[in-house]
């Protein structure tokens, strides 16, 4: 059976005119590894056509998720008017990625992308997932108090006070504004967080057969047993204490997302949750580390401050009233 090739025009297109608004004249660095250097290209020539000057950057694939990029291309990060990274390994939460949003520059990184993923997952319903991810971060950035539940057992209570929701709308226009994409998700950095949470996929080990449950004392990743758990814990604790660090909750938004075991689409799922652990600075915390591994929760349930965003996987945050 021969298989065919998804068709990148239409996404590779929404990635550079609607998302980041690619201009002629700008200056455009696309950055990629041995794996995504296909994708790179179309992102590349695509930006090209529009009268950038684009340059595609390939480097060595990173260690772990939250590694730096080779200090040349950390360099040309805060040199360009746009960068976009479509790496086997996540950027997001790299002190390159965020002195260059710091510096004004414009940027999305799709840590672990695929050629179907980025066809499928970018074919959404734009304004409906941007409106479902602005409200739900309007709602975690008032927020004091969020807890997460799920039949299999999660019940983890977060403290949110003081800290900002983001919006991972796709709109990325403004001067340093930064995102992932695929997009479609709402999150935080909470202050400290305590109890459990049940996972199945698990960022960089995929889909495990037995779900993990995760302890978290005090704003730290304590235990993680069964299935993939005790590695997943291994990796992070390489890091020392920080790599444990409580760093984000999000909310999934995009209905084209689906359960692959790839945590870029996965952590996007609507309906779903995920937390992370490790580095939090760049999505404002106070946690710098170079590991960010996100976990995502099935069948969650979130409330903030008492109000119900999510029961049992499904969205009832009202998007057109976020007070």
């Amino acid at each position: 059976m021969i298989q065919t090739m998804p068709d990148l025009g239409p996404a590779v297109s929404t990635v550079i005119n609607r998302c980041l608004e690619i201009k002629a004249g700008e200056d455009v660095l696309v950055i990629a590894d041995a794996d995504n250097r296909n994708i790179g290209e179309a992102l590349r020539s695509e930006a090209a056509s529009r009268g950038a000057d684009a340059v595609l950057a390939l480097m060595d694939q990173r260690p772990t998720d939250g590694s730096e990029p080779a200090k040349p291309i950390a360099a040309a990060m805060r040199a360009c008017d746009a960068f976009i990274a479509p790496t086997s390994k996540s950027l997001s939460h790299t002190a390159a990625r965020k002195q260059a949003s710091d510096a004004g520059i414009r940027g999305a990184t799709m840590p672990g992308v695929t050629e179907d993923m980025l066809a499928r997952v970018m074919a959404g319903d734009f304004d409906a997932m941007a409106a479902r991810s602005n409200a739900i971060a309007e709602l975690l950035d008032r927020g004091n108090v969020a807890h997460v539940s799920c039949p299999r057992g999660s019940s983890l209570t977060l403290d949110l006070s003081g800290r900002s929701g983001i919006s991972d709308d796709g709109d990325l226009r403004a001067p340093g504004a930064f995102g992932n994409l695929p997009c479609g998700e709402g999150f935080i950095s909470p202050v400290t967080g305590e109890g459990r949470v049940v996972a199945t996929s698990l960022a960089s080990l995929g889909l495990s057969e037995e779900p993990v449950t995760l302890t978290v004392h005090e704003g730290r990743l304590v235990s993680a047993n069964d299935g993939l758990g005790p590695e997943f814990l291994e990796r992070l604790q390489a890091h020392g204490e920080a790599g444990t660090n409580l760093a984000e909750l999000g909310v999934g938004t995009n209905e084209r997302a689906k359960l692959t075991g790839l945590m870029l689409e996965d952590e996007k799922i609507l309906g779903t949750i995920h937390v992370a652990f490790g580095a939090s600075a760049g999505i404002g915390g106070n946690v710098s580390v170079p590991i960010h591994l996100d976990v995502v929760v099935l069948d969650a349930s979130l409330d903030v401050d008492g109000r119900p965003v999510l029961e049992h996987g499904r969205y009832v945050l009202d998007e057109h009233v976020a007070a």
